[in-house]
């Protein structure tokens, strides 16, 4: 397996500020979303119409779909990234708080890397650990939780399954043969749709179509930016970096989004919002930006799968 760097160069780096931005934003525009529609029903539509949209042009520009192992862990990926993962917060952020469930959520990265290294993939390194703890703390002075609050733990274990979820999706398609994003994502997210309607189906949420045209726009960008921009850009920078380097992602989406909240929806922007978008942007570049020499990956990370 080839050798991923683990300091982004100039087009890696681009993609994945491109991937915070439109992932920031997303959670605007989901929120429009959920004024109409139910949420695991608005997610798997998202998904359905981002796959078919996928296997359209695919279809046009002659991609074949993904064999073996690769197709194997295409149907990982659309069930860990897209339907645990969605299933599991959209249900936690039923009872549990936005800012409980970001600072969570948070700790994206520091499951990556651990998972990482329990796979053999990457090796553990302080640097990595130290940009991981310091995010979780940027977060926590982000979301600023009401101090005593009643957290249902049912609800943080989803959050937590979550973001086991993620990151271990993110780790298994580091070990899978070059197949292009396109048909990875397509295969995913089809597959990460069914079941999400299928939970929808079964949970009694209602299945209606939209009237009010903010839900058409908040639709029309998470299918095509959202979903297939998105994850497109997140599986083209894998190929090209480390999988903690990208998981680094995740916590910048929400500084991103207390930005767009601000421009897009009118929400304040506070202080402890300032420090800890700071603090996350800190542990970001000690953990994934800064040059510097890194361990090589062990080689049995091809078993994973």
């Amino acid at each position: 397996m080839a050798r991923r760097s683990a300091v982004p160069d100039g087009p890696t780096a681009a993609t994945f500020l491109t991937a915070v931005i439109i992932g920031g934003v997303n959670f605007v525009a989901v929120r429009y979303s959920n004024r109409e529609l139910d949420p695991l029903f608005g997610a798997g539509s998202r998904f359905a119409a981002a796959a078919v949209l996928l296997f359209v042009v695919m279809a046009a520009r002659r991609i074949g779909f993904p064999r073996g192992r690769a197709f194997r862990a295409a149907l990982a990926y659309g069930v860990l990234s897209f339907a645990v993962t969605y299933a599991l917060m959209y249900w936690a952020l039923q009872e549990l708080s936005a800012g409980v469930a970001a600072v969570i959520f948070a700790s994206t990265p520091l499951v990556t890397i651990g998972l990482a290294g329990l796979h053999r993939l990457e090796r553990f390194t302080r640097r990595g650990m130290l940009g991981a703890m310091t995010v979780v703390v940027g977060i926590i002075v982000l979301a600023n939780p009401a101090p005593g609050s009643d957290i249902p733990m049912v609800r943080l274990l989803a959050v937590l399954g979550a973001t086991l979820a993620a990151a271990e999706a993110v780790v298994i398609m580091k070990v899978v043969p070059p197949v292009h994003p396109m048909a990875t994502n397509a295969t995913a997210m089809a597959l990460g749709a069914c079941l999400l309607l299928a939970v929808s189906l079964v949970s009694g949420e209602r299945w209606i179509v939209p009237t009010a045209g903010q839900t058409w726009a908040a639709l029309a960008y998470l299918v095509v930016l959202g979903s297939v921009g998105l994850f497109g850009l997140i599986l083209f920078t894998l190929a090209r970096w480390t999988a903690s380097g990208v998981a680094y992602m995740t916590p910048l989406f929400p500084v991103v989004a207390m930005i767009a909240g601000a421009v897009i929806a009118g929400e304040s922007i506070t202080l402890s919002g300032v420090l800890g978008g700071m603090i996350v942007l800190v542990g970001v570049y000690i953990g994934a930006l800064r040059p510097g020499r890194h361990p090589a990956a062990p080689a049995a990370a091809e078993e994973l799968l």
